[in-house]
Formats: C-alpha cells, sequence, structure tokens
C-alpha cells in the first residue's frame, strides 16, 4: 500500500492550493497521513477526493480545524504501526520529543512535522519521518512531501519527495 506523508500545508498563509507535484502524486495513493498545521479544514477536504485521510492538528491550525482532531493518534496500516503527531518546540531535540510521545507504544515508525525540515531516520528500529512542508518556505531546504510504501506488516520504502 502506498501512503502519502504531508505535514505543514499552511494554506491559505503560505499558497492557495496544495502543489500540482503533490495532487498528481495523490493520484496513486491508498492512505493519506497529514502531521498538521492543515490551517483549513478545507484543505482536508479537497485531500480526501484522493484517498481516505488521517490526521492531526498542529499549532497553527483554526480552531475549527483543532476542535476536529487529535494531538497524535496511532494508525495501523497492513500490520505497521504508525505514531502520528506534529511536534513542537525547536527544532533541535524533535525526534526525541516526539519519541516520548509514543513511549511504550510498539511502533515502526513516527511521522511527525513541525519544523519544515525533511528528515528520514531509523532510531532503534523506528522510523522517524518528517516530510517537511509542499508550501512554507520558513526553515524549509527546500518544498516536499513524502511517502511509504507498506506491505505485509513492514515499511519496504520511505521516500523524501522534493518539489521543485
Amino acid at each position: 500500500m502506498k501512503v502519502a506523508v504531508i505535514s505543514d500545508t499552511h494554506i491559505p498563509q503560505r499558497g492557495n492550493n496544495l502543489p500540482d507535484p503533490l495532487l498528481y502524486f495523490l493520484r496513486g495513493v491508498s492512505l493519506i497521513l497529514h502531521a498538521g498545521d492543515i490551517t483549513e479544514w478545507w484543505v482536508l477536504e479537497e485531500l480526501m477526493k484522493y484517498a481516505p485521510v488521517r490526521a492531526v492538528r498542529g499549532n497553527m491550525d483554526s480552531p475549527s480545524v483543532k476542535e476536529k482532531l487529535s494531538d497524535s493518534e496511532i494508525v495501523e496500516i497492513e500490520g505497521v504501526k504508525i505514531g502520528l503527531t506534529h511536534g513542537g518546540g525547536p527544532p533541535a531535540g524533535i525526534e526525541e520529543r516526539v519519541g516520548k510521545l509514543f513511549a511504550g507504544e510498539k511502533l515502526q515508525a513516527i511521522v511527525y512535522g513541525h519544523t519544515h525540515q525533511p528528515n528520514k531516520e531509523w532510531r532503534e528500529g523506528v522510523l522517524y519521518f518528517n516530510p517537511g512542508s509542499p508550501t512554507d518556505w520558513v526553515f524549509a531546504p527546500y518544498f516536499s512531501f513524502g511517502f511509504l510504501e507498506v506491505e505485509e506488516g513492514k515499511i519496504i520504502e520511505a521516500e523524501i519527495v522534493r518539489i521543485n
């Protein structure tokens, strides 16, 4: 199963719409994970046109988004348990903070955002995955999103996709 991973869309503050390369990619996915800072609910409704969406709230989301979503959740996809959260605080140490949030859970991955800095890093058998931001340049080296390929209880591929 191919899963799109998005965070920090910040629409309409950082763009009017989701970028075309991202929308094109979404045509081939079975699920979308959004790690917060969606900003407005209609962005999730737009994503739902492509695939089911699992999302958490971020620190910059509107009150209507915040009231509908939780701070974190665990998503199970074909036997793979993924912690989904936005994260917070300074970029330095964010992996430790999101890791503590899911302490005691037997996860294969933690998907987070907040920093706008794409990251794909394995720590003690857990994938820490930040897709970056497809629309916000603040602190970001480039615009990006990510995807996971999950099959038979394993993450077989995890990639950051740079948007030019």
